[in-house]
């Protein structure tokens, strides 16, 4: 996946720039309104802006993305903590705001939550479906089953890394949101969820942590 950062810190674009790399992603950073604006239409599938960079503002390159980009991915980034602007952001049409100073799990875990969330369904096998924008699981019986808060953050988590064992730490960090957690409880919440599940759907890999079976991937499901 290809991906747009604008940022003028140089730091810290340089580590959006490593971090985004690592994890398999293309980027392409700018740290000049003008020259991203330029480039906006070369087949990105997120953007990540700063607002107050020289030249165009991050939220003035967002509105010109939505004219022609109406689906895809925006995480706008800044110092700025007014809500003013904050909701200038959104009502423009970015997806997220992340503020600054920020962890680079934080923001790479948002790039994959909105770049998984471009297939609406995560397919479970056996018949089994669960739609991410309306947070229920369908069954092969067509009946909705409502899932819990961090039952859906667990599926999420696991649909964000389809082909990676998830870690006992991963799953504290992002289903417990960094409240510390015990391993039981991380069993305890695995159990409920694989009882509402195909067998197959949940992998147990002892000793590290958990991932999607192979039958499982990320689609698009037309309704």
């Amino acid at each position: 996946m290809k991906i747009l950062v604008l940022e003028d810190n140089v730091r810290l674009c340089q580590l959006m720039k490593e971090s985004l790399e690592k994890e398999n992603y293309k980027v392409d950073v700018f740290m000049d309104g003008d020259d991203a604006l330029d480039a906006i239409s070369n087949g990105y599938q997120c953007f990540i802006l700063d607002i107050n960079v020289p030249s165009l503002d991050g939220i003035s390159i967002l509105k010109t993305i939505r004219i022609y980009h109406s689906e895809i991915p925006v995480i706008i980034i800044s110092a700025n903590c007014e809500l003013d602007k904050i909701k200038l952001s959104y009502e423009v049409g970015c997806n997220d705001y992340l503020k600054k100073p920020f962890f680079m799990y934080e923001l790479i875990q948002k790039v994959k939550k909105l770049c998984i969330i471009r297939k609406n369904t995560l397919d479970l096998g056996e018949g089994y479906f669960y739609t991410f924008s309306l947070n229920y699981l369908e069954n092969h019986k067509n009946e909705k089953i409502i899932l819990a808060k961090k039952e859906i953050l667990l599926l999420e988590l696991l649909a964000q890394n389809e082909h990676r064992v998830v870690s006992y730490e991963d799953i504290e960090e992002y289903v417990w949101e960094g409240t510390p957690t015990t391993f039981i409880n991380i069993r305890a919440l695995v159990k409920r969820l694989r009882k509402k599940l195909p067998e197959s759907a949940i992998k147990i890999i002892r000793g590290m942590g958990y991932s999607l079976g192979l039958n499982c991937s990320c689609v698009f499901r037309e309704k």
